[in-house]
């Protein structure tokens, strides 16, 4: 099966209603800001959104997508490709009133001027809070190994008296 670009926006009212799922992929070229983020982004990004309505009548999308992106390796200086997939659970934000409705397992998503979902934010902000805080190799394909992660010597720490001592003496008198 050939994968099709997504559309930028969906109306996610009118998705749910007819509970559409979309398969596609999202070209590499528009994550600005993951580009941004990273080292760069390595390969499209494959996405698979599903659309309904929940028995709260919330319009639910939930997705899958995975992208790879060049990162900088903070032990060694030098970049790795990250394979990042992530899986999403979400509704659109509507008012405050009905925000405070919705269940903890849905992440509110807000929607365009036009009522509309963008699918290409809503992918790249996924894929933005996923990534590694501090990123690195694995262990193995570092270029720093372990045993060379200590810098200089430490150095001998001289003999200081007990504090306690002045009361050792002080019971010894009475």
């Amino acid at each position: 099966m050939q994968k099709v670009k997504l559309p930028r926006t969906v109306d996610p009212a009118h998705t749910a209603q007819k509970r559409h799922d979309l398969d596609g992929y999202i070209q590499a070229s528009l994550f600005k800001r993951l580009a941004d983020a990273t080292e760069g982004v390595k390969s499209d990004s494959d996405v698979t959104l599903s659309f309904k309505v929940d028995e709260q009548r919330l319009n639910v999308i939930s997705g899958k997508a995975n992208v790879q992106v060049s990162l900088e390796c903070q032990r060694c200086n030098e970049n790795f490709v990250h394979h990042c997939d992530v899986s999403f659970v979400c509704t659109p934000f509507y008012s405050d009133e009905k925000a405070e409705l919705v269940p903890e397992e849905y992440e509110l998503v807000d929607l365009n001027e036009f009522g509309e979902l963008d699918v290409i934010n809503l992918i790249e902000d996924e894929f933005l809070l996923a990534l590694p805080q501090i990123p690195m190799h694995d262990v193995e394909d570092c270029q720093i190994k372990s045993n060379n992660l200590v810098f200089g010597e430490i150095p001998e720490e001289e003999e200081k008296p007990n504090p306690f001592d002045v009361l050792k003496n002080l019971k010894q008198d009475n």
